[in-house]
């Protein structure tokens, strides 16, 4: 994937969502299937030095996002967050890495076909995140590009 892609896609995310640079949100890698979005620990604890659950809801909700507006590829479309479900499996201890698969082929086309005639389109997307190869956090959200 295109690293000027990927760098765009964080000062934007820097610039209209100003919580991504107070948690230290980096866009990692994309290879076309999978995007890998990272925070570090250090701004993002919580009391018992961990993962603050909220920081990790920021953070899939925002791999999510990216991963929408990385396939879209509209910059005029707007995103919004429709409904999502976090599950806590397991405390996260070091760097924040949340993993969100590109969605399958169908249900892109399926979604770039609505959005193209009506201007507005949902697509459900799953994010992980990932420490020492244990899933620690899943998350599912609903999200909503409207032109």
């Amino acid at each position: 994937m295109n690293d000027d892609l990927l760098r765009d896609t964080e000062r934007f995310l820097h610039e209209q969502i100003p919580l991504t640079r107070a948690m230290g949100i980096m866009l990692e890698s994309y290879d076309g299937e999978q995007l890998v979005v990272t925070a570090p620990l250090e701004p993002n604890h919580n009391h018992l030095g961990t993962a603050f659950g909220g920081s990790l809801s920021a953070l899939t909700t925002l791999t999510g996002y990216a991963m929408l507006w990385l396939q879209l590829g509209d910059r005029n479309a707007h995103i919004v967050i429709r409904e999502s479900n976090i599950r806590y499996k397991h405390p996260v201890r070091g760097m924040l890495r949340a993993v969100c698969l590109r969605p399958d082929e169908t249900s892109l086309a399926s979604f770039k076909v609505v959005f193209q005639s009506t201007g507005k389109a949902h697509l459900k997307l799953q994010v992980q995140v990932i420490q020492a190869d244990q899933v620690c956090v899943m998350f599912e959200g609903d999200f909503v590009a409207l032109r």
